[in-house]
C-alpha cells in the first residue's frame, strides 16, 4: 500500500460505514437508503483498479472487508426493536458477500483491463454485484440456511408476498433482493459516468 492508495482506502472505508448505518432505514416497501450508497464500493474497487492496477484493488478491498466487520461488531452490541441491530446471519452474510463480490469485481475488472473503457467496469460491477446480492440475501434470511444460527427467527423473511407487489408469490426476502439488485445494476449503470471523468482526470494528472 503507497499514500496514493490512500484516498481510495478511505473512500471505501466511508462507503461502508454509511451503508451499515442506512441499511437501518427504510425507503418503501423493499429497499434501505444503504442500497443507493453501497454500489459506490463498487466504483471505488474499479477506479482503483483502473489506474494502480488489481493488486492495490484488493487492498482497498481489504480495508473496506474490515471496516465492514468493525461496523457489524458494533451492530451486535447495539439492541433493536426485535434484538441487535446485525444479527449473526446478517453479519455473515454481509462479511461474504462483501468480500467474496468485491474481489470477483477485481478478477473481472483485471481480465478486461485491455477492452473498451466501460467494459470492464460495466462486466465487473454486473458480475460483483448480482454474487453479492444472491449471497448476502440467501445467507442472511433464506430458510433453508436456518441451520446457521437456529435460535434466529427468519419466518418473517420467508413469508409468501407478491414479488416486488405484483408478481408470482415468493419470499419475501426473494422481493428484497430483486430490488436491491436492480438499484445496484441502475446505479452501476449511472456510475460509468464519474468512473470515466475521475479516471481521465486522475490519468492526465499522473502523466
Amino acid at each position: 500500500m503507497t499514500r496514493a492508495h490512500l484516498p481510495f482506502i478511505l473512500a471505501m472505508a466511508a462507503t461502508v460505514v454509511a451503508s451499515n448505518i442506512l441499511v437501518q432505514v427504510r425507503f418503501g416497501d423493499w429497499l434501505t437508503w444503504g442500497a443507493f450508497t453501497y454500489p459506490l464500493a463498487f466504483l471505488a474497487n474499479d477506479i482503483t483498479n483502473r489506474i494502480y492496477g488489481a493488486r492495490a484493488a484488493r487492498q482497498v478491498v481489504i480495508a473496506g472487508f474490515v471496516t465492514g466487520l468493525a461496523c457489524s461488531l458494533v451492530g451486535t452490541q447495539i439492541p433493536g426493536e426485535f434484538g441487535p441491530l446485525v444479527t449473526f446471519r446478517v453479519a455473515l452474510a454481509s462479511a461474504a458477500a462483501f468480500l467474496v463480490s468485491q474481489l470477483l469485481d477485481v478478477f473481472v475488472f483485471d481480465r478486461l483491463r485491455g477492452a473498451a473503457w466501460w467494459r470492464a467496469p460495466a462486466a465487473s460491477t454486473l458480475l460483483g454485484a448480482s454474487l453479492d446480492t444472491a449471497l448476502f440475501f440467501s445467507i442472511a434470511f433464506s430458510g433453508w440456511l436456518v441451520f446457521l444460527n437456529p435460535a434466529e427467527d427468519v419466518a418473517w423473511a420467508n413469508e409468501g408476498v407478491p414479488l416486488l407487489g405484483s408478481g408470482p408469490v415468493m419470499a419475501l426476502w426473494i422481493s428484497l433482493a430483486a430490488a436491491d439488485w436492480c438499484v445496484k445494476i441502475g446505479l452501476a449503470i449511472v456510475a460509468l459516468l464519474p468512473f470515466r471523468l475521475i479516471v481521465r482526470r486522475m490519468t492526465a494528472s499522473v502523466a
